[in-house]
């Protein structure tokens, strides 16, 4: 028999504590309301000296800074449309850190999902899925690595992963594939950057709810998921953004190649 698990509230949002402070942080894929643009706006409340952001779309990026700029002040904000499929661009991102001091903690949150069978999926889905997810996530640690070691900078990468790099699930061999190379991208980087000081670490999501999701999956669906988590709900993006936000900052100054399960999923 299924039990149908409650609801459980979403806890009080927590203040800063200066976990950031005179950092210049880049995030991708941060335009909108979703994981990214929680971790902007969080790195700015834990008082970062500026934040790079960067998404695909220009609109939502102009949107984003304006808004932005009239709470945190202008000097501390500043987008630049990337595709991280371009090496150019991706550089181009790194370029407009350096002009605020160079990047400290890098958080790649770019990624791309989809639903295809194995049997169904063509080249083409496949390819796009892993170029943007998981060589996209490489050109921006290469990129980031590259940019902190000539700077000597003890810096931070943080990728986001998927709890789906570990698990089975149906439709998603091209996304669980990118997801788990991300995984180990994570674990493997984090070697050859230890010598220079530089931590790499990711985040494993499971369910967080943002409009755009509600936007393109079915309302019968969505309960299904959060019925796989022991809270019974999704996670809001911003409790996603605050272990990112840990792994940058000081708090976890130990640990590297690791990948944290940010979910409440049950055995």
């Amino acid at each position: 028999m299924t039990t149908t698990r409650a609801e459980q509230p979403t806890p009080d949002y927590v203040p800063g504590h200066g976990l950031l402070r005179d950092r210049v942080v880049v995030v991708t894929a941060a335009a909108g309301a979703g994981i990214g643009a929680a971790v902007v706006r969080r790195a700015l409340e834990e008082d970062a000296k500026a934040v790079v952001f960067s998404d695909t779309h220009e609109r939502r990026l102009q949107e984003a800074e304006e808004k932005l700029a009239a709470e945190f002040g202008a000097d501390r904000v500043r987008q630049l449309v990337c595709d991280v499929t371009d090496e150019a661009q991706v550089q181009a991102l790194l370029d407009a850190a350096d002009e605020l001091g160079g990047v400290d903690v890098m958080v790649n949150n770019a990624g791309l999902g989809g639903t295809a069978s194995v049997l169904e999926m063509t080249d083409e889905q496949w390819s796009k899925v892993l170029d943007i997810t998981l060589t996209g996530t490489f050109r921006c640690v290469r990129a980031a690595g590259q940019r902190m070691v000539a700077a000597g900078k003890q810096g931070v990468i943080v990728n986001n992963a998927s709890v789906i790099g570990w698990r089975a699930q149906e439709g998603q061999a091209h996304y669980a594939a990118a997801k788990a190379g991300v995984m180990a991208l994570t674990r493997c980087s984090a070697i050859d950057l230890a010598p220079h000081g530089i931590r790499v670490n990711a985040v494993a999501p499971s369910l967080a709810m943002h409009p755009f999701l509600e936007k393109v999956t079915s309302p019968e669906l969505l309960e299904e998921l959060k019925q796989r988590e022991a809270f019974g709900r999704a996670a809001a993006p911003w409790e996603v953004a605050n272990v990112m936000v840990m792994l940058a900052s000081g708090y976890s100054s130990y640990l590297t190649g690791e990948v944290i399960s940010v979910s409440s999923q049950h055995a």
